[in-house]
């Protein structure tokens, strides 16, 4: 392989484990959701919410603190005012 080549390989794959790091990857009913985490890491790249109640997936701070609960809201699988009180009971 050429030196071109092999660079342009590397960048692809330096690219796509920063894109990896970066995201969290929530698979919400069969459907794939991305969330941008607040900083690099591997910590809950992927996660599923099925089976888990709204209370236990709020209760994750990098998953709460990086919007879950808004994404929870926009695809319908909590209402706005039960993410309220969700998170008045948090604090």
């Amino acid at each position: 392989m050429s030196r071109p080549r092999k660079f342009l390989l590397w960048v692809i794959v330096a690219g796509l484990l920063y894109f990896i790091l970066g995201h969290h990857f929530i698979f919400i009913n069969n459907r794939i959701k991305l969330l941008k985490k607040s900083r690099l890491t591997l910590d809950y790249t992927i996660f599923s919410t099925e089976g888990k109640t709204n209370e236990y997936i709020l209760s994750i701070d990098p998953l709460r603190k990086d919007g879950i609960g808004e994404l929870l809201v926009q695809t319908g699988e909590m209402s706005r005012e039960e993410l309220e009180q969700i998170e008045s009971s948090a604090e």
